[in-house]
């Protein structure tokens, strides 16, 4: 799908009142944080964990500010959520004057019209230029769940195709639909039933091309489940959780095909990989793939929490009157934030960004792999950006090699993120604002960390 804006748009920096600077002013995590963690450990569940126990006060563009006074370089977006940045004007301002006008009516009682709104940008964004309708929920989870809801209800059928390595939320379903048991599924079964999961596309190890891994998959489909008993087969384009995994070319369109020719609903998840995030709106459009129904939401609201279901007319509209809904989906407050950030994207230009960002970030990332013998492997697209670690000479998982990568960024000052099935793939999810200094500045604490560790 072509940009909304054109390619020479300049993306201009947020110019932000804490600066623009990492400054490291007490040690790492600060004692305000520290006696805030203390408290935290006496009230809050110990199922919820941190990965960096320094306490936010206020944040800007790429710069978070803790209540220690440090100013820390945020390469996470809050797990790609704040994909415009910390403190947005054009944000605030739309958010503020729906609070004062009104913060909640739930939508299916009285509804209001940023809702519509939200639906008709989320139909004009998404590929494909058929007819679509949205519904719109509060997280990512839902969404999934809410998509095999309607593509069960649609065709009738009950069962749902997920892969090796995904992620797709903490509920009941969506852990069922995520490959990865500890921590997501660990002691909470039983799941639900009548989900399939079949191998990824993973080039670094399995070194097939698209059309065979494809082939692989559908073939296990085809002979384990049946296409007849299938109502949805769900993916992320590129997978978040399970390590950024990028599928091999020709991979998504032969899964696409083989839904279109079997009746099969082609969900794509593109809750971490959407909005701008790859260098285009959404993940699939790289490939030119027309999903059924996209999943949406961290990216979408700009840090206000709001996920949509899009699809086919034909296929949303056949779900019952009062078989979609919730308390709080689509409320106003997360709907205008929406808004908001849609617009700040196409005026800052920020699909573009996000190819440049990639671009840095890779010609950062593979010169440094040439260096180092524990990156096993360089990928992602756009400002969605990993390297898988490994045991040097071998392709056995390295994962404390990343946690020690990330332990060394954090005592600098520098949000770094792990994943990956292993536990040994670190990703880079910078705010699209992020300045060309500061992503500077980021990729050197991070090469001085891989070589630390190397």
């Amino acid at each position: 799908m072509p940009d909304l804006v054109e390619e020479s748009t300049m993306v201009s920096s947020l110019q932000s009142s804490v600066g623009t600077e990492r400054l490291v002013v007490t040690e790492l995590p600060g004692p305000k944080s520290q006696v805030l963690q203390a408290r935290r450990k006496n009230i809050v569940s110990a199922g919820v964990t941190n990965g960096f126990t320094v306490y936010i006060d206020r944040a800007e563009g790429a710069i978070l500010v803790d209540v220690d006074g440090n100013h820390i370089l945020d390469l996470g977006s809050g797990i790609a959520v704040t994909t415009i940045g910390h403190a947005v004007p054009e944000l605030i301002e739309a958010v503020s004057a729906q609070v004062a006008a009104f913060t909640h009516t739930c939508f299916m009682v009285t509804p209001y019209e940023s809702y519509i709104k939200v639906c008709e940008e989320l139909a004009a964004l998404t590929p494909g230029t058929h007819a679509k309708t949205s519904a719109l929920f509060n997280s990512g989870a839902e969404a999934v769940e809410n998509a095999v809801k309607i593509a069960r209800h649609a065709t009738g059928r009950q069962a749902v195709i997920v892969f090796d390595h995904a992620y797709h939320g903490r509920t009941n379903l969506t852990m069922a639909l995520t490959a990865k048991n500890m921590p997501y599924k660990d002691g909470f079964g039983p799941f639900a039933p009548e989900v399939y999961r079949v191998p990824m596309s993973y080039p670094f190890r399995d070194g097939l091309s698209g059309a065979e891994a494809a082939a692989r998959a559908i073939a296990q489909i085809e002979g384990q489940v049946g296409a007849k008993n299938v109502a949805a087969l769900l993916i992320e384009p590129v997978q978040g959780e399970g390590g950024f995994i990028v599928p091999a070319e020709g991979f998504l369109p032969a899964l696409s095909k083989w839904t279109t020719d079997n009746g099969v609903v082609f969900i794509a998840d593109e809750i971490q990989s959407g909005f701008g995030r790859t260098g285009e709106w959404f993940a699939v459009d790289h490939e030119g793939v027309v999903p059924d129904i996209v999943t949406t939401a961290k990216g979408l609201a700009g840090g206000m929490p709001l996920a949509g279901v899009t699809g086919r007319a034909e296929i949303m509209n056949t779900v019952h009157e009062g078989g979609l809904g919730g308390t709080y989906g689509g409320n106003p407050v997360a709907a205008v934030a929406a808004l908001a950030a849609i617009r700040f994207m196409r005026d800052r230009n920020l699909v573009a960004r996000a190819r440049e960002i990639g671009t840095l970030v890779l010609d950062n990332l593979n010169a440094l792999a040439r260096d180092v013998t524990i990156i096993g492997d360089v990928r992602g697209r756009g400002a969605m950006i990993a390297f898988e670690l490994v045991v040097p000479g071998t392709t056995e998982p390295n994962a404390a090699a990343a946690k020690a990568i990330v332990k060394y960024c954090n005592d600098r000052g520098v949000i770094a993120l792990a994943c990956g099935t292993y536990g040994n793939v670190i990703r880079l999810l910078p705010p699209l604002v992020i300045t060309d200094e500061q992503l500077a500045d980021g990729l050197g604490v991070l090469g001085e960390a891989v070589r630390s560790v190397s």
